[in-house]
């Protein structure tokens, strides 16, 4: 899904300015990042995949070990971004707050991406009696640590709440399939590389029907 959210990031981003990505794990979206900025900070609180990151990625990355609730950083940032994150967070509100009120510049942009509670693939599971209802924590999610599922009316909620200003909303990659159900179709010749990019025009005509939902916001009035 990276090459699909940067696509949907790419008419909104600043290239010029600096980026602040939170949670950069191993430095695989990161790495990606490094195509359309030269000035990248990144803040993530396992060292564990900091390391892996740092291993991958050199000194072309000011990384910062830090949880998010107690990071200090030195500026504010003309883009940020947050990608499968904040529905691991015991206070995703806080955070955005921290971000809207700390760490986005005036002007800047914020891209915010979270799995979509009403992808079709968690429909059809609703359906089959898998999960009890579309915004359930199922039991995988909940061993990685998942807090709750987003639709794009909560999402957009809480960023609201936190002061952040949505100026876009939109949905990323058209999704039916579960994702054990892609990994073993992709292993085939039976997705081509058009199915995919069709699966991407898709979800721009019906977001809420996408693997993640995405919104754009910028800085709003401290709250």
């Amino acid at each position: 899904m990276h090459p699909y959210m940067l696509r949907s990031f790419e008419p909104f981003m600043n290239r010029a300015g600096s980026v602040l990505e939170l949670g950069s794990f191993k430095g695989d979206f990161t790495r990606r990042l490094t195509g359309y900025f030269n000035d990248i900070t990144c803040v993530e609180a396992s060292d564990v995949a900091l390391t892996e990151a740092k291993r991958k990625l050199g000194d072309k990355i000011d990384f910062i070990h830090s949880r998010f609730e107690t990071a200090k950083l030195p500026r504010r940032y003309d883009n940020i971004v947050l990608t499968h994150v904040l529905e691991h967070l015991d206070d995703p509100v806080g955070l955005l707050k921290r971000i809207n009120d700390e760490w986005l510049a005036d002007g800047g942009r914020f891209f915010l991406v979270c799995p979509n509670a009403n992808a079709p693939s968690r429909q059809i599971a609703v359906k089959m009696g898998l999960i009890t209802h579309n915004a359930a924590v199922t039991p995988a999610e909940d061993q990685h640590g998942h807090r709750c599922t987003y639709s794009l009316d909560t999402l957009e909620r809480d960023a609201v709440a936190a002061g952040l200003r949505v100026v876009h909303r939109s949905g990323i990659f058209f999704k039916a399939l579960a994702n054990f159900q892609w990994d073993r179709l992709l292993a085939t010749d039976i997705i081509s590389k058009e199915y995919l990019e069709g699966c991407y025009q898709l979800g721009q005509v019906y977001p809420d029907l996408c693997s993640s939902i995405f919104l754009m916001c910028e800085r709003g009035p401290s709250k």
